[in-house]
């Protein structure tokens, strides 16, 4: 058998499967919707995944009866904890290749990122992580299980955190701001008032996500209470890097800091948090990746197999790069 890869990208709201050869040739490739397990449950992500390599397979025009892949590059949403990466492993191993790595999606957010996987990813997309990895192989990394393990940021929480902010503002609580034009237009309502009674009573289901880009927005406009949220963020993401630098001694080193998600691609943050990580960090390099995640998941596989660097290279230019402005 042709050494193949099989990676998967698999985030809160969506997985990317792609299947590659040993050269970075790309064969197939799947989208489809997110299964992280601490939201849908391990036996339906295991079929979830499954559903989608075996589409992959069937349009790089595989047999059903033929092995998918030489080794699975598996990083994702929900593999948080080192039991979560063991139940994980045990239950997708031998399903479509002969070896099997499972770990959280942020580490391939770092691959994609970088030319060797060194250095420090935050992922901003319906939560927040980080991972922080060094060239000796010691890893730093944080829990990201919400608030409980001490999370803050991520888009979620951001569009909770707008529709919060214009109810006070409305009601009187609050400073005024913008946010509550916004909102009222978002959920078509004359108060923001209606739009809460229609998502208590269950008229509309409340989802926050489409808020962040809401709040992101009345911020670039240049509402002062939206914007101390994303002051807020820039500086967690701040923390967050910085912490895993200092963790792994490389604070003072040229260093890679890769950002990710959707919250942060297509805005300002990276540039702040460029600013602010200079003062503690002054080499690092901060960066938006430009490449889809699922693409460091495969480099991860290529680099299992020792594939040879023009690999690398054959596989990036296979993906176009994604806007950061």
């Amino acid at each position: 058998m042709t050494e193949r890869v099989l990676a998967i990208d698999g985030g809160n709201s969506k997985t990317a499967v792609a299947l590659v050869d040993v050269a970075g040739r790309v064969l197939a490739q799947v989208r489809g919707p997110g299964a992280s397990p601490q939201n849908v449950g391990l036996a339906r992500s295991r079929e979830v995944f499954d559903s989608l390599v075996r589409e992959t397979a069937r349009r790089a025009g595989l047999s059903p009866d033929e092995r998918i892949a030489t080794h699975t590059a598996a990083y994702l949403a929900g593999a948080d904890l080192p039991k979560e990466e063991e139940d994980l492993t045990a239950a997708l191993a031998g399903l479509w290749s002969e070896t099997i790595v499972v770990g959280n999606d942020t580490f391939a957010l770092l691959r994609a990122g970088t030319s060797d996987g060194v250095g420090v990813a935050v992922v901003c997309g319906a939560g927040i992580n980080c991972v922080g990895v060094a060239a000796d192989g010691r890893t730093h990394r944080f829990p990201a299980l919400g608030r409980i393990s001490g999370d803050w940021g991520g888009g979620s929480h951001l569009g909770a955190e707008a529709l919060w902010l214009a109810v006070r503002a409305e009601d009187g609580r609050g400073e005024p701001t913008a946010l509550v034009a916004a909102l009222k237009a978002h959920y078509g309502v004359r108060s923001i008032a209606d739009a809460v009674e229609s998502l208590h009573f269950g008229k509309v289901e409340f989802d926050p996500h489409p808020l962040c880009p809401l709040l992101f927005s009345v911020a670039r406009d240049g509402d002062a209470v939206a914007r101390r949220v994303v002051d807020r963020l820039v500086e967690e993401i701040t923390l967050l890097a910085g912490v895993s630098l200092r963790r792994l001694g490389l604070l003072g080193e040229a260093v890679d800091v890769v950002l990710g998600g959707g919250v942060v691609t297509g805005t300002d943050v990276a540039r702040f948090v460029a600013s602010s990580l200079s003062a503690t960090a002054p080499l690092a390099r901060v960066r938006v990746v430009d490449v889809p995640p699922v693409v460091g998941a495969a480099l991860l596989g290529l680099d299992a197999l020792n594939a040879d660097p023009s690999a690398e290279a054959r596989l990036r230019a296979a993906y176009e790069p994604l806007s950061v402005d």
